[in-house]
C-alpha cells in the first residue's frame, strides 16, 4: 500500500529518470549506474549533506539479504562522497531504466534521496537517513521517513551491516517498517503430498446359490442299490442259520 502510494502521486515524491545509464562494463554484483543531476540533491551522511548538480557513479558495496551498503562517488570514482545504508523496498512494475526518487521538499530546497530501482529489477534501495535528519525530514514531508541511530558519515561499513534502522513519524516517535517499505514475499512453503489413505478392505458376503452341478438320480439309485445288497445278505445269513 505504500509502494502504490509513493509510486502514485507527484505529490509525494518526485520520480526522475534522470539521464542514468547503466555503465556498459559493470557487472550486475555491484549494479554500477552513472547518474546525472539537472539540479542539487541531499543524500543521507552529515545533517543535510547537499551535492551539487553533475555526474555521480552509484554502485552497491555489500548486498545482504535485508539491507545493501551503497556508496556514490565522482565520476571517475576517486573520491566517495557518502557511504548510504539501504533497505530493500518494490515496487509495482519494473522498467529497463534507472528511477530515482526523490522525497519533495519546500519550494528552493533541494529534493532529498529515498530510492534507487536498477533497471529490470522489481526491488530497489530505500536509503536510511541519520535518525536526527530523518525526524526533520519526516516533518517537513509529512510522512514517516527510514532512520538509524547512528552517524553515517563515520561509520565504517561492517557497522551500517549490523546498524539498527527504524521508521520515524513527523512526531519522531517509531513507527511499523512497513509504512516505509514493502518487504518481500515471503517464500512460499514446499507442499508436501501427503500419502493417500489406504481404504478398508470389504469382504462382501456372497449371496449367489450354489450352483447345481449334480442330479439327486444317482444317489437315489445308490441306496437303491445298497439296500438291495443288504437284503440279499440278511437272507443268505438267515438260510445258514436254519
Amino acid at each position: 500500500m505504500k509502494l502504490f502510494k509513493m509510486l502514485a502521486g507527484a505529490l509525494s515524491l518526485a520520480v526522475l529518470c534522470v539521464l542514468a545509464v547503466p555503465s556498459a562494463t559493470a557487472g550486475e554484483w555491484d549494479r554500477k549506474t552513472v547518474i546525472t543531476f539537472s539540479g542539487p540533491i541531499e543524500v543521507p551522511g552529515v545533517g543535510a549533506q547537499i551535492l551539487p548538480a553533475g555526474t555521480y557513479v552509484f554502485k552497491v558495496l555489500d548486498s545482504q539479504s535485508d539491507r545493501h551498503i551503497v556508496q556514490i562517488l565522482n565520476q571517475d570514482e576517486t573520491h566517495v562522497f557518502t557511504t548510504i545504508l539501504a533497505i530493500p523496498n518494490r515496487r509495482l512494475h519494473p522498467t529497463d531504466k534507472t528511477v530515482i526518487t526523490f522525497r519533495e521538499r519546500p519550494a528552493g530546497e533541494p529534493e532529498a534521496l529515498r530510492a534507487w530501482f536498477y533497471p529490470g529489477r522489481e526491488s530497489g534501495d530505500e536509503f536510511v537517513y541519520a535518525k536526527p535528519r530523518a525526524i526533520e525530514l519526516a516533518k517537513e514531508i509529512n510522512e514517516p521517513v527510514l532512520a538509524t541511530s547512528i552517524e553515517l558519515a563515520s561509520a565504517p561499513v561492517e557497522a551500517l551491516k549490523t546498524a539498527p534502522v527504524e521508521a520515524v513519524a513527523p512526531t519522531g516517535e517509531p513507527v511499523e517498517m512497513a509504512t516505509v517499505v514493502d518487504p518481500p514475499p515471503a517464500p512460499a512453503e514446499p507442499v508436501v503430498a501427503q500419502p493417500a489413505a489406504a481404504e478398508p478392505m470389504v469382504m462382501a458376503a456372497n449371496t449367489d446359490p450354489l450352483p447345481q452341478t449334480a442330479s439327486l438320480l444317482p444317489l437315489i439309485a445308490l441306496l437303491g442299490l445298497l439296500t438291495l445288497g443288504a437284503g440279499f445278505a440278511l437272507s443268505v445269513f438267515s438260510k445258514r442259520v436254519v
